[in-house]
């Protein structure tokens, strides 16, 4: 089996224990983080290569920030590293992606991609959100047209549907689950991806963030924003989806709690 994991680690310098330790527990594959929050040159590195890891990251100083770290027994090759979309400049380092050969020979290219926040319905960076996922579009559409098995990873902060939020009454016509976001999902999907999340039976109100204020995590006040996309010969292949909520009780976590799926070697 592959596992695959994606995770919003909000800051990799704070979060490196955890992020290490929950990497050997789980024996995952291959991970893409968002929000490492850090320039290239204080990548921690050397910590997963330690733990045995390769990695790719592509950040900024205090925001944002993607990486995709490798198992190295797990994987014969990692080529064609994209380090930010193609053809979309942008000073905000939000995308990453690798081609990976299992040691099985299975091939993909596995991405991670941190969505833009948005703020609130109907202002500047609302719509720099809508671009950018647009711009995203049109680069899958291009790869998944060739003929690619893909995995996309991330932090969409989208939640898909009112399923996906804790009070969709609350959140109605808000940032995050608003219809043109929503939209913008669809029409991603479109492209020719499934939201894994779909293959399987879950539990209702199951979240992968919730706000540090206010309790949320212990009253269950989460939305589903981090998602595992994948194209359908490799959906196909998916065994088991799930959202592991343990790194979000332990103590000074990440807000979100990574995805994690499994899929035939």
């Amino acid at each position: 089996m592959i596992k695959l994991a994606t995770w919003n680690v909000n800051s990799i310098k704070v979060r490196l224990p955890q992020v290490v330790d929950w990497l050997e527990r789980e024996k995952v594959d291959a991970l893409v983080m968002q929000e490492t929050k850090t320039v290239d040159e204080l990548f921690p590195r050397e910590a997963f290569n330690a733990a045995g890891f390769e990695c790719l990251f592509c950040g900024q100083k205090t925001y944002n920030g993607v990486a995709l770290v490798t198992r190295k027994s797990a994987w014969s090759s990692v080529q064609n590293p994209v380090l930010n979309l193609p053809n979309y400049p942008d000073e905000q380092k939000r995308f990453i992606a690798a081609d990976l050969t299992h040691v099985s020979g299975r091939r993909l290219a596995f991405a991670g991609a941190y969505f833009p926040n948005g703020q609130e319905v109907g202002c500047d960076k609302f719509f720099y959100k809508l671009d950018w996922i647009g711009a995203l579009t049109r680069y899958m559409r291009s790869r998944i047209k060739a003929g690619e098995e893909i995995v996309l990873g991330g932090d969409f902060n989208i939640a898909p549907s009112p399923e996906d939020v804790w009070d969709p009454v609350a959140w109605k016509d808000t940032i995050l689950v608003s219809e043109a976001e929503r939209g913008a999902w669809r029409v991603l999907l479109e492209a020719g991806l499934i939201d894994t999340w779909t293959l399987g039976l879950h539990a209702p109100e199951t979240y992968s963030w919730w706000d540090y204020r206010q309790a949320g995590f212990e009253k269950n006040h989460g939305l589903r924003i981090d998602h595992l996309l994948a194209t359908p010969k490799t959906a196909a292949a998916v065994s088991q989806v799930w959202i592991d909520t343990a790194p979000r009780a332990l103590e000074k976590p990440s807000d979100h709690a990574p995805v994690v799926m499994t899929l035939e070697a």
